[in-house]
């Protein structure tokens, strides 16, 4: 069975999605989750089904102190879900081409520093983009410059404003995060 490590900042909900998904399946399963927001609600939602939290600092994580602990629970692949730190250099050596990102719009536009969330969405409202999506990425150590998995697009209209893009990407995140994972995995990467 391989192991799912999934890293998040806030709310949870594509780590949700994807703990459901795996939850009675052979293929996978998710082990742990790490974040460095001792406030996010992805703690609750992992407690929900039984799943570890690893609660951690940004020092502690470019510390190597992290690393250490990813390698305890040894993943076939990490997941980051909406985490907003960069993954430090230690990590993505240890881990070349297993650690995946979900970003809110269509790679290369509106990726690096920054640009997660709402600043997206606003963004894209604010230069009159025709359309938009999510990409999943492999991580390395420039923030959204991984080689491309997978993109869906979704139109923008005139009329959206960025918390109706935000629905839109959110509808695109959880109809397609967790069978991207599975392609993969069963691809073994």
């Amino acid at each position: 069975m391989n192991k799912i490590l999934i890293f998040a900042s806030g709310s949870g909900s594509n780590a949700e999605n994807i703990i459901k998904f795996f939850e009675h399946k052979d293929l996978a399963k998710v082990v742990a989750v790490f974040t460095n927001n001792p406030k996010a609600k992805v703690i609750e939602r992992a407690q929900k089904f039984q799943i570890p939290t690893e609660i951690f600092s940004k020092e502690e994580l470019n510390q190597g102190k992290v690393l250490q602990k990813i390698i305890d629970f040894a993943p076939d692949l990490i997941v980051l879900a909406g985490f907003l730190l960069k993954m430090p250099k230690d990590i993505i050596e240890v881990y070349p081409n297993t650690i995946i990102n979900i970003h809110p719009a269509l790679l290369p536009k509106y990726g690096g520093k920054g640009m997660y969330g709402m600043n997206v969405h606003q963004a894209i409202v604010e230069n009159k983009e025709k359309e938009t999506g999510i990409t999943i990425h492999y991580v390395n150590e420039n923030y959204d410059e991984g080689s491309i998995i997978f993109q869906k697009r979704v139109t923008v209209l005139v009329t959206d404003t960025p918390e109706v893009v935000a629905e839109k990407i959110h509808e695109l995140e959880q109809k397609y995060f967790p069978s991207v994972i599975e392609d993969l995995l069963k691809s073994d990467l």
